[in-house]
């Protein structure tokens, strides 16, 4: 299946943007990507370093979370992968780390208020907060999946845990955690200025339809 064969390429590949950009840390976080036209996804193995991933070692897994082709155990959270592809169709990669800053607003339960242009560029509004779920089930997956119904946010901080990242790709993914973290971070150092005032509501709206729409090439 050359598509499995692509796919394991560009995950594998793509786990470098988390250690560039200070997402992760030694084996923490995982990424994935679904097998567009198969029930399949392709999963970073559980436990192994960065820089000793490759597509070789990259799993595949069914829509549930059981192993359909590699030679290592998938992710720890692989259930939870599972679980969010079943629930969201349009997803087509996800993304999980302990980034730090954003994980801050976790550790708090806080959200990350949608007090900056970007912020509502990028998320449509304030990035959630989900409820506590042990590691190893579906019942982070679901504490993603309900916590994000009916928001535009493709983040959520799941408290005390960290942050999960949906988006079209894998890539797409791994640019909302990227934007989470960097709100995150900002907003930290901001909130030391004092109180923060979030934007209207009709100018987050305003921004995320034209930076959907509107912003970069067409």
């Amino acid at each position: 299946m050359s598509t499995v064969a692509e796919v394991r390429r560009t995950v594998a590949e793509l786990h470098g943007e988390l250690t560039r950009n200070g997402l992760v840390a030694w084996t923490s976080g995982n990424l994935s990507a679904r097998v567009t036209g198969h029930d399949l996804i392709v999963i970073k193995p559980s436990g192994l370093s960065y820089d000793e991933l490759t597509p070789e070692s990259m799993v595949v897994i069914d829509l549930h979370g059981r192993v359909v082709e590699g030679d290592l155990a998938p992710s720890s959270d692989a259930a939870t992968h599972a679980y969010i592809y079943r629930s969201m169709d349009g997803v087509g990669g996800v993304v999980h780390t302990h980034s730090p800053y954003a994980t801050a607003w976790a550790a708090h339960g806080l959200p990350i208020p949608c007090v900056l242009t970007s912020i509502a560029d990028e998320f449509g509004g304030d990035i959630p907060v989900g409820p506590f779920a042990r590691i190893g089930g579906e019942e982070i997956g679901k504490g993603v999946v309900e916590t994000l119904a009916g928001s535009r946010s493709r983040a959520v901080l799941m408290r005390n845990h960290g942050v999960f990242a949906i988006g079209a790709s894998a890539r797409d993914a791994v640019k909302t955690a990227v934007m989470c973290e960097d709100a995150a971070r900002t907003l930290l150092l901001a909130r030391t200025f004092g109180e923060l005032t979030r934007l209207d509501q009709a100018d987050i709206d305003a921004l995320h339809d034209r930076y959907q729409n509107v912003y970069g090439q067409r």
